[in-house]
């Protein structure tokens, strides 16, 4: 019997608990600063929910598996797709609907150092409103919890599949090949232009039109090249609709104050088909080799397309993964081994009734503790609290429980106090 865990899953330990919870729960204060509210969905869906807009590439990355009764599920990919299920499932929800979800997702690909098959997604989703100031409110709240984190080096770039729609359009390729292209597009930064070429090529673009389509995405300059290309679009519906909806989400970011954050990329296409309009990622530029660190867009169909009424949504994802690698790289997440503050150790097992007493009045406090288990001397349990790196020993003898008092240890700096039982929990409550 193996003890591993399977191929790209791993087990966390109580010191990397302590980090994932630390940087989880900073960003769930940020959520629900934005007015956001939890929801939580199974980790198995209808296989044919799943792959109704996803795309072949992911559709051979889902868990697939039958149940007893034949039926043909799959292991959630993402968060967007359960999400959408439950707004055509339940119309009557209040609009707009802001949610957010912290669960793990899974994907049958290739195990890399930054990429596991179970990994958690963190994602933020405004349902309801066609305003772009709903995707800017999603990326300023994205741009609050990387800086909550300590990140500040970074940029988000910004394009729209519409204005990517209008150059197909505009080099006059094969509209039935847009998505085939949009992928192809998406892996320029990791691949770059010789391999992409190589894509498009096999997606029937001629090498003019190759030339043509790079001139136009290979270019970012924000609100200037947005007025160039509305002159180039000029007769082209949808990809002038997309640079509208870029402006205004210039604009409304000036608003929000983080105008000087986004950089617009007309190379950035993003993988899933779902996508309508604006996508965006988020990018440390000291990092950039590792990719994104966020990403996200709006999907105005998909609700529709799965059955929903015809309902706009846009939001992003964090890419919680990478994020607490990043921290951890770089030094970040210096947090202790233990949520553990206090260990009560007792010179022997006559004093133990007074230790467990002690320790219900701390419990009840709210100041985490253990006592000794394993009957173990004085010395095998301060031994025991040094590797588990515990802030405080409180030691419980004889002598000190007739005079009313303990001692107290910070196994830190080796400084012993004497603390009235009657004072313990002031002590403590001193120490936070």
């Amino acid at each position: 019997m193996k003890l591993q865990p399977v191929k790209g899953t791993r087990d966390f330990l109580p010191e990397e608990m302590i980090k994932r919870n630390y940087v989880i729960e900073k960003i769930k204060r940020v959520f629900i600063s934005y007015g956001f509210d939890e929801v939580q969905t199974p980790v198995f869906e209808d296989f044919d929910l799943l792959t109704k807009k996803c795309g072949e590439e992911i559709k051979e990355q889902i868990f697939y598996f039958k149940d007893k009764g034949e039926r043909e599920l799959g292991l959630r990919f993402d968060l967007t797709v359960p999400l959408c299920r439950i707004v055509a499932a339940n119309p009557q929800i209040p609009k707009p609907f802001k949610r957010f979800c912290i669960a793990p997702v899974w994907r049958y690909e290739e195990v890399t150092k930054g990429r596991k098959r179970e990994f958690y997604q963190c994602d933020i989703d405004i349902i309801g409103s066609n305003s772009m100031e709903a995707d800017v409110e999603c990326i300023a709240c994205a741009i609050d919890c990387l800086k909550v984190l300590g990140f500040r080096d970074f940029e988000v770039l910004i394009n729209n599949r519409k204005i990517l729609d209008g150059f197909i359009e505009l080099i006059k390729a094969d509209k039935s090949k847009n998505v085939d292209i949009f992928r192809a597009i998406d892996k320029l930064k990791k691949f770059g232009k010789e391999k992409v070429r190589d894509e498009l090529r096999k997606c029937g673009l001629s090498d003019e039109q190759i030339k043509n389509l790079f001139e136009l995405i290979l270019v970012s300059d924000n609100e200037t090249i947005l007025e160039k290309l509305k002159d180039k679009m000029k007769n082209i519906e949808v990809g002038i609709e997309g640079l509208k909806e870029l402006e205004e989400i210039f604009e409304k970011a000036k608003l929000y104050g983080i105008y000087k954050n986004l950089k617009l990329d007309l190379s950035l296409a993003r993988g899933l088909d779902y996508y309508t309009g604006p996508i965006f990622e988020i990018i440390l530029r000291s990092k950039e080799r590792i990719g994104s660190i966020a990403g996200g867009g709006r999907y105005d169909n998909l609700i529709e397309m799965l059955g929903g009424r015809p309902t706009p949504a846009t939001g992003i994802s964090l890419g919680i993964e990478r994020i607490i690698e990043i921290m951890k790289e770089e030094r970040m997440l210096e947090l202790p081994k233990t949520n553990v503050k206090v260990f009560i150790a007792n010179v022997d097992e006559k004093v133990k009734g007074k230790a467990i007493e002690i320790a219900k009045k701390l419990r009840k406090e709210g100041i985490s503790c253990q006592v000794d288990l394993m009957e173990r001397n004085l010395k095998k349990q301060l031994d025991f609290a040094n590797r588990l790196e515990v802030p405080f020993s409180l030691i419980v003898g004889l002598e000190e429980i007739k005079e009313e008092k303990v001692k107290i240890k910070d196994m830190k700096s080796g400084k012993e106090y004497e603390v009235k039982i009657e004072n313990i929990i002031k002590f403590f409550k001193n120490q936070q």
